[in-house]
């Protein structure tokens, strides 16, 4: 129980070193790397590929999401968005067709309508986004700590990408052995391909 404690207060203070980070990026320097990232990602052959892209809507202190939610709906491409369902960490994804669609949900975050969207019932052809307050070379992340992504990517059996910028990249980060790690990493400066096995990308 000791170790347990220890890594939870760990992660607390790597979530509010990592928060201060974000919150203190100037404005025009966090949309030019908002602006780097978006080009990488969408240049690469995981997103070139990809049929579905399962993504977040980014609130003020994430990597910007929405200019990719309009490139995939432009592209074609079927574009699914998580909705929290309950406290317990259940989330799900369900596709939409606008992002008029989108409403404020758990937690303030602009989820779709489980009434009114359906949810995505294939990963076939998929590439999901995840969301960070960090990363580290190894493809674990520090999340939000609520555990809605830790439970989702347990069954999820597509490409994860995480988003990051190059200040919150860390070394190393603490994670279990049920912690699922992204397949590649997207920065402003430059994307990295950590499962050798992924399918089509390259450390550019």
């Amino acid at each position: 129980m000791g170790q347990m404690t220890d890594i939870r207060q760990l992660k607390r203070e790597l979530r509010a070193r990592y928060r201060a980070i974000r919150e203190g990026m100037e404005p025009a320097r966090k949309l030019a790397a908002d602006q780097a990232i978006f080009r990488r990602f969408t240049a690469g052959a995981f997103y070139q590929k990809a049929h579905t892209l399962l993504c977040f809507a980014s609130t003020p202190i994430e990597v910007d999401t929405w200019p990719l939610l309009r490139q995939a709906l432009t592209d074609g491409k079927r574009l699914a968005l998580p909705t929290c369902l309950d406290a317990r960490g259940t989330m799900d994804f369900f596709l939409v067709r606008s992002l008029d669609e989108l409403r404020p949900g758990r937690f303030s975050l602009w989820e779709p309508s489980p009434e009114r969207a359906p949810r995505l019932d294939s990963y076939r052809g998929s590439v999901c986004v995840l969301p960070a307050f960090a990363f580290d070379p190894e493809g674990y992340r520090i999340g939000f700590g609520k555990g809605y992504y830790d439970r989702f990517l347990q069954r999820y059996t597509g490409l994860k990408v995480g988003v990051c910028y190059n200040s919150c990249i860390a070394p190393s980060l603490p994670h279990g052995r049920y912690d699922a790690a992204a397949d590649y990493l997207v920065t402003p400066k430059y994307t990295m391909t950590i499962r050798a096995g992924a399918r089509g990308g390259s450390t550019e």
